[in-house]
């Protein structure tokens, strides 16, 4: 009978350490996944396998990279937000993912269905225009775009896109700039079409707009950081050029599902940050033109609230629609 006893009692222990949460048990047991909403082979994918490759080395289990492209980001981002919040998915996003809400309504709440991780790296971006256009300087080109309203035509990566809207904030900002948009099915064939001479301004990812400026083939006006970068040091910022508010960088953070355990996403935040430190991670990411972040829970968190409020109010002023 005692025996018989014991063996029950067992049992139930062992039914109770099985419903357990398998956060209270050693985290991690199982590969993690990491979704990068967009096609292999972009700057998301690279600072996606940089991190993860470095993460799973830490953690003793394989962080797989899963690339579902399509939507402007928006696919992937629903999968993550309709994952379990175990602790075993994350997704990267970009900017454009506090700028979709401006334009359509996704098939997610970016505030309510995810539970931010931490924002690893930004990088600035650049306006640059064609050796042609008379304008060596912000002023410059203000003052032409004013007095040629809607002759000078800038090129985008398409509707919506962060180039779009760059430009479309800093009308609003300078005032009296009617320029012609021209969007395009990407950043490449904006960027050649720039290089032809068929448009006259463009905003870029300084790292895709790096090697026309080594060339000459385009010239810098500013750049959209707070200081100046190492790797333009010639090129003023915004605040210098005197547009004070004008400060950007496109962001890539980490998301997992709301409701993920919160010694989860403490435990991997720290362990990010530490790997943002290392210099072989700074180096890959410096190739990218991205500059390490590293902040907590809260403060990306805060930091997408006010990236979903800014770009709202910039959409709507420019009356801006998606495609």
């Amino acid at each position: 009978m005692v025996n018989l006893m014991r063996v029950a009692a067992s049992a139930l222990v062992a039914c109770a350490l099985a419903v357990l949460p398998l956060h209270a048990q050693t985290y991690p047991v199982k590969p993690i996944r990491l979704i990068v909403p967009y096609p292999p082979g972009a700057g998301t994918d690279i600072i996606a396998r940089t991190v993860g490759q470095k993460l799973g080395e830490v953690l003793g289990q394989q962080v797989v990279v899963e690339n579902r492209g399509g939507g402007g980001g928006v696919i992937g981002a629903d999968i993550a937000a309709k994952s379990a919040p175990d602790g075993y998915t994350m997704v990267l996003v970009t900017s454009t993912f506090a700028m979709t809400p401006a334009l359509q309504k996704p098939p997610y709440d970016p505030v309510r269905d995810f539970t931010p991780l931490i924002l690893l790296a930004a990088v600035p971006n650049i306006l640059v225009v064609h050796p042609s256009l008379p304008a060596q300087s912000l002023h410059q080109l203000i003052a032409l775009a004013r007095a040629r309203p809607r002759e000078l035509s800038y090129a985008t990566s398409g509707t919506g896109t962060v180039s779009h809207l760059l430009t479309e904030w800093l009308s609003s900002l300078v005032g009296g700039m009617q320029l012609v948009h021209v969007p395009y099915k990407g950043n490449a064939q904006a960027l050649t079409d720039l290089l032809g001479g068929h448009v006259s301004i463009m905003f870029s990812a300084l790292p895709s707009a790096m090697p026309h400026l080594t060339s000459s083939r385009v010239r810098p006006i500013a750049i959209t950081s707070r200081t100046r970068s190492t790797a333009v040091p010639q090129v003023p910022t915004f605040i210098e050029a005197g547009v004070a508010d004008f400060v950007f960088s496109s962001e890539f953070g980490l998301l997992m599902p709301a409701r993920t355990p919160r010694e989860i996403v403490m435990r991997l935040n720290t362990e990010l940050v530490k790997i943002l430190r290392l210099p072989d991670v700074r180096e890959r990411l410096a190739t990218q033109g991205a500059d390490p972040v590293g902040n907590t829970p809260e403060e990306y968190a805060a930091s997408v609230k006010a990236d979903l409020a800014r770009w709202a109010k910039i959409v709507s002023t420019a009356g801006i629609r998606a495609d």
